[in-house]
Formats: C-alpha cells, sequence, structure tokens
C-alpha cells in the first residue's frame, strides 16, 4: 500500500471532497491526510462503524450531520451518507515508479471519467504499477473517477505526462516494450509471450490509438470478438489484456505478483 504519491487532477481547491463509502475508506486505509469525516445522521451499517473506527484510529474528525447537508457538500454525488474532506495528493515521481516498474498502463486520450476510473480499479487489481494520462485530451481525477475506481486511486500511482509519443520513447529507452490495443492490431492478446518490463497504450473512446502513438508501439494486440461487435467498452479491454498478462507472469513464476 502507498501514501501520498497519487495525482490529483482538475481542481486547485486546498481540499478535495471524497464521497461515499470506498473513497473516504480507502483514502483512510492508505494513510492519506483528511481533516474530517462527515456521516449522515441515522445512518447506520457495517461499512459505516468501519470507517468511523479508521477515524478514530487516524485521529481524524468526525462529524454527524443532517443528511441535506451532505447532498449540498456531495455537489450532487452519491454520497452514501459519507463525505470526507482531504488535501490533496501530491504527485508521483516518475523516476522513482518507472525505475522498479514492471507494468505501466499510459492512457491515450480516456476522456470518460468512468472508464478513467474502471480503468485504475483494474490496473490496481491486475498488479500494475501506475497509470499514465497526458495532461490533454485526458478525464481528471475527480469524485466520479474516485467512486468509479473503488477507492483504487489511494493505492495506484497515476501521474500526469507531456505528450504521449515522447513519453513512449523514453519508457522503450528505459526497457519497456510497448504493446499497443487495437481491434486493427496485427497479433491477439493471447498468443504473445510478454517482456519482462510492458506498457499497455489504451486508446481513445470510439477512436482508437492515435496514428503516431501506434507507431510507437513495439506490438499492436486485438482481441477477437465472437459477435457481430467490433471492440469493447476500453475499460473492459483493458481488464482482458492486464489479467492476461497476470496470468503468463504467475505461469512464468514470477512471485511479484502474488498468488
Amino acid at each position: 500500500m502507498h501514501s501520498g504519491v497519487n495525482l490529483v487532477l482538475g481542481h486547485n481547491e486546498p481540499m478535495s471532497i471524497l464521497a461515499g463509502i470506498h473513497p473516504v475508506r480507502e483514502a483512510l486505509r492508505a494513510g492519506r491526510a483528511i481533516d474530517r469525516v462527515l456521516i449522515a445522521r441515522g445512518a447506520g451499517g457495517a461499512r459505516l462503524q468501519e470507517i468511523i473506527d479508521l477515524c478514530r484510529h487516524a485521529g481524524v474528525s468526525v462529524r454527524f450531520e443532517p443528511r441535506e447537508a451532505l447532498d449540498r457538500m456531495g455537489r450532487g454525488a452519491t454520497h452514501q451518507g459519507v463525505i470526507g474532506f482531504a488535501a490533496p495528493v501530491k504527485a508521483a515521481s516518475a523516476d522513482q515508479i518507472v525505475g522498479s516498474a514492471h507494468c505501466l498502463v499510459v492512457l491515450d486520450g480516456i476522456e470518460d471519467p468512468h472508464n478513467l476510473g474502471a480503468i485504475i480499479r483494474t490496473a490496481h487489481a491486475a498488479g500494475a504499477d501506475a497509470v499514465l494520462v497526458p495532461e490533454r485530451r485526458s478525464a481528471g481525477l475527480t469524485e466520479t473517477v474516485a467512486k468509479a475506481s473503488a477507492g483504487a486511486v489511494e493505492h495506484l500511482p497515476v501521474m500526469r505526462i507531456g505528450n504521449v509519443r515522447q513519453q513512449l520513447e523514453r519508457l522503450k529507452e528505459a526497457g519497456f516494450w510497448v504493446y499497443g490495443l487495437d481491434e486493427r492490431g496485427a497479433v491477439e492478446y493471447d498468443q504473445v509471450e510478454f517482456a519482462a518490463r510492458v506498457v499497455f497504450v489504451l486508446g481513445a473512446e470510439g477512436k482508437g490509438l492515435h496514428e503516431h502513438v501506434r507507431r510507437q508501439c513495439d506490438s499492436v494486440l486485438r482481441i477477437p470478438m465472437a459477435g457481430v461487435i467490433a471492440s469493447l467498452n476500453v475499460s473492459v479491454a483493458a481488464g482482458v489484456v492486464l489479467f492476461e498478462w497476470r496470468r503468463s507472469r504467475r505461469l512464468s513464476g514470477d512471485r511479484q505478483l502474488g498468488t
């Protein structure tokens, strides 16, 4: 578990609002600096009690407020009776992450916050070391993304990068093999022997990889479709390929991936 190395994207408020059980619980578990937690009066249950216990252990103030107050502060988010106010987290050090990484996920223009959150959740579950997103043409790491990630944003570094093509060049120089994922790919995803250090590049919804990014890939993979639909949602496709990578690494005896 890591603490304080994620990058909050897209806002400059002095405090971040975390709405919902998963985002608040995972922020507390990750050791993120939380100013206070608000819980709706009358709300209860084991999951909320766990949050209260985590707050007490961490010395975080807990206040019980009318649900209407949480509705206002949550800015329309589904807060499930709990809202936290947290300090913005710091950007991950690219050198620190890349130097020891085995698997990175680079996103080439993912603009849907639900897809971004789902990809972060999947990448964390599969054992990736970080997700890299460009400064432009990308969703910000908002409350929607945090909720869609089920709290994974608190445990997996998410780094801003500049030009995707140039970043891929640097990663290749550092010893990574770059795999693009595209329905026009020449190689089926489960017919490849993955390199020791990998980068998976995922393109924008409905557009795929930009051509200049595609040219930087050492191999472009496709997921064969049995039905008439030509492609999967990008977050689903990410799960298919990332867990194939995880399966292959476990078969090769990489104990770093766990059991």
